[in-house]
């Protein structure tokens, strides 16, 4: 079949694109398909303890991730700041992701154990007293509202089914973990999770 046929005859250019299109997508997509995990998670990556999970809840709902991005860009600036640049295996476990694409507030990706427990309190009842050019508003109602539990075991089961490693022992002991927890309790044991992971992750590439 010449050239002259092809862009002659609508019906064999139409035919002809489509087997192209068909086949070079098959190539790109059929691996993935077959392909257990596309995805490797990072060296000792593990998912959120109950109380994480219900603090990063607590994230979500006040709208966190709004202002704030949890993604280090390889941009050099960013990692002078932040520390190492995101990886995918480390938000494997991640449902939903919260990357974010704005930032208001600075990154929080890298921000566990960056800050003290007392002072992210401080921070979250009046972020003025420990930034002073802070545009944050306060949450003092963090300190007043306590979790109860009740939904905790089935948030993690839901993940457990998406294939984050939790243990059924973890699973029924969540609720009892979780209840009487104040929420800024398990919004900062959260905030302190953050990029644990990923250092302990550059430790083991150091060894």
């Amino acid at each position: 079949m010449n050239q002259k046929i092809m862009e002659t005859k609508v019906g064999w250019l139409i035919t002809c694109t489509l087997l192209a299109v068909s086949f070079g997508g098959l190539v790109e997509l059929l691996p993935m398909i077959f392909k257990a995990q596309n995805v490797e998670a990072i060296a000792l990556l593990k998912p959120f303890t109950a109380l994480e999970l219900e603090g990063r809840d607590i994230y979500i709902r006040e709208g966190c991730h709004v202002c704030h991005t949890q993604l280090v860009r390889t941009l050099r600036s960013d990692v002078a700041r932040y520390g190492h640049y995101s990886v995918a295996g480390e938000d494997l476990y991640e449902r939903p992701f919260l990357w974010g694409s704005k930032r208001t507030g600075p990154d929080l990706a890298r921000v566990g154990g960056r800050y003290s427990d007392d002072w992210h309190r401080a921070h979250l009842l009046d972020p003025r007293s420990v930034v002073s050019v802070s545009n944050m508003p306060a949450y003092p109602w963090l300190f007043e509202r306590q979790l109860s539990g009740e939904l905790t075991a089935k948030k993690m089961q839901a993940l457990q089914t998406l294939g984050a490693p939790y243990t059924d022992e973890e699973i029924a002991a969540a609720g009892a973990v979780v209840a009487g927890k104040m929420e800024s309790h398990a919004l900062i044991t959260y905030l302190q999770s953050l990029g644990l992971d990923m250092k302990n992750y550059q430790l083991g590439e150091k060894k």
